[in-house]
């Protein structure tokens, strides 16, 4: 967990890896089917830190995976931007990708991270976003 924007890791030493999956979850533009400047997240970051490890340690062991790395953001995060990382380092692409979408779900499921999206107002949108009638 971490309120600073997410970069990539650089890769680390082990080449034995012939897989390696990197995941961004962004902010949309729209939440239920209105327009957002972002969305407010937060955890209790103990908690929230102990069940990710849990999650990427029983990847591995289900999926062989050689790495996982795993942040999520808190705080505000503006529409466009990576509020989640993934990196999944396995020794074949399927392995890799199964891992990857599974990760996701059971982070979904399992990790408690509250969200409040922002949404915009008239006066937020510049002139050359809106629509025209014709």
């Amino acid at each position: 967990m971490t309120g600073s924007a997410l970069q990539p890791p650089g890769r680390d030493g082990d080449f034995t890896a012939g897989a390696v999956v990197d995941f961004s979850g962004v902010v949309r533009k729209l939440e239920d089917g209105r327009e957002i400047e972002g969305i407010h997240y937060e955890s209790h970051k103990k908690m929230a830190e102990h069940q990710m490890r849990l999650i990427a340690q029983a990847a591995i062991g289900k999926f062989q995976l050689k790495q996982v790395v795993l942040h999520h953001r808190v705080g505000f995060v503006h529409a466009g931007e990576a509020s989640l990382f993934l990196r999944v380092s396995a020794l074949h692409r399927a392995a890799a990708f199964e891992a990857s979408e599974w990760i996701v779900d059971e982070l979904k499921k399992k990790v408690t991270i509250w969200k409040k999206p922002k949404f915009r107002t008239a006066s937020h949108i510049r002139k050359d976003e809106t629509a025209t009638a014709r």
